[in-house]
């Protein structure tokens, strides 16, 4: 959530910035609710004042000679009528605070001043490229024709069980998948210090509006019948950032580079906006993996962080020998909550085309205002909001995919990647039967 009094400050500036993202401010919306809430406000408080005024007439009377009951008694419809007064006007502001928390929840973060301008994702910026892309002298194929003649990858079967965008992945590919997972894993708590989290997978409305996903993207969520306002998490962003919702850091427990997470979860999505968009294979699903990275940085050092998240998930498919390039989002393209985003992705050679396998992006403290996120600055020795970052690294299944595809060999069996294969208990290749 955008800070009030930055926009109260210079809406202007807050109308420009959005620009960039195609999304447009209504500043008469806004300073029509923030005149209401302040008159509501003052209304409230010129009645509390009255109020007290006139219980201090009590003890005056009394002074001056009246008894204590024919006191009260002077008074009683004075005070009945400012409380009834009172009541109507914090009802007020309560009613216009809640409309005005809609309004800034409905209003996306401000981009960096170094996000490009754009609508989509024809506008977003080559920040570097790594890797050569592999050659192949035969017909190369997708990871669905692939994993189908390996006997590992059944989508009729997930369809079976479930329903579309659902895939049975066995044998030596689920075993590929769950080296993946170990890896990225290890990689990320032995070498980065990452502590590792496993968190529920089911959490209430409150952490989603903390991350941003309610109210905006309420249709991409699966909701659990019953009572308790349940969701299935989307990403492990969402548990994971909000174990800092409503607390105060330490400066001394943000460490020297802040706190760093690293979960893996399933993710579930409906992909509501995306219907008829990558139906074939396991691209886009509504029942995924990945394994998430979430900072908790003092503001100084967020930028800073961005640079090493996404270094964190480049060094995954550097290890893994994956090509793949890396994109500055425009704003149209940005997260609802970013403020700034690298896209990774990665070469399929079944698509003859990059691939988004990893999202790395900085909220600034647009998070963190909403959950009340906060560390102690030791400067002042009052409490100051958290800048919150987060990233795959990696989604589990697309880089399951990008393996299958820049490994495969002529045979359709599938070289497995050095750094892989004391995952995978020293095995070299999945071969066909």
């Amino acid at each position: 959530m955008l800070d009030i009094k930055e926009i109260r400050k210079d809406p202007e500036g807050v109308v420009s910035a959005l620009e960039k993202r195609g999304f447009v401010f209504d500043t008469a919306a806004f300073e029509a609710l923030d005149a209401r809430r302040k008159t509501a406000d003052v209304t409230s408080q010129q009645l509390q004042a009255e109020r007290k005024s006139a219980s201090k007439k009590i003890g005056q009377l009394v002074g001056s000679g009246m008894s204590v009951d024919e006191a009260k008694a002077s008074v009683d419809a004075t005070l009945k009528e400012i409380a009834a007064q009172l009541d109507q006007a914090e009802s007020e502001a309560r009613v216009v605070q809640s409309e005005l928390e809609a309004f800034l929840h409905s209003v996306p973060n401000l981009p960096d001043a170094d996000v490009p301008a754009g609508t989509d994702e024809e506008d977003n910026a080559v920040v570097a490229q790594w890797g050569e892309l592999p050659g192949f002298d035969f017909a190369v194929k997708d990871h669905v024709d692939l994993g189908e003649a390996l006997g590992g990858l059944d989508s009729e079967m997930g369809g079976k069980i479930t329903g579309s965008r659902f895939t049975v992945i066995s044998g030596p590919l689920a075993q590929l998948h769950r080296a993946l997972i170990q890896f990225m894993l290890d990689l990320h708590t032995r070498e980065y210090g990452c502590t590792e989290l496993n968190v529920p997978y089911i959490v209430n409305s409150d952490s989603l509006r903390g991350t941003g996903q309610l109210p905006k993207f309420a249709e991409d969520l699966f909701r659990l019948e019953g009572d308790q306002g349940y969701y299935l998490i989307p990403t492990a962003e969402v548990p994971v950032t909000n174990i800092a919702r409503g607390r105060i850091f330490e400066d001394a427990e943000l460490g020297e580079a802040g706190i760093r997470f690293a979960c893996h979860s399933p993710c579930f999505r409906s992909e509501a906006g995306s219907y008829g968009r990558d139906t074939r294979g396991m691209i886009r699903q509504h029942q995924f993996e990945k394994v998430e990275l979430v900072y908790l940085t003092r503001p100084s050092q967020s930028e800073e962080a961005l640079e090493a998240l996404t270094g964190q998930a480049e060094t995954v498919l550097q290890r893994l020998e994956l090509p793949y390039r890396k994109m500055l989002l425009c704003g149209g393209d940005m997260g609802f909550s970013a403020r700034k985003t690298y896209d990774l992705e990665v070469w399929l050679p079944g698509q003859d085309k990059y691939r988004e396998i990893s999202s790395c992006s900085l909220f600034g403290d647009y998070q963190a205002r909403r959950m009340q996120a906060r560390w102690r600055n030791p400067e002042t020795g009052k409490p100051e909001l958290l800048h919150t970052l987060n990233g795959s690294a990696l989604a589990v299944g697309r880089t399951l995919v990008a393996v299958m595809e820049n490994y495969q060999r002529e045979d359709g069996s599938i070289a497995i990647p050095r750094a892989l294969q004391s995952y995978m208990g020293g095995q070299t290749e999945i071969a066909r039967a």
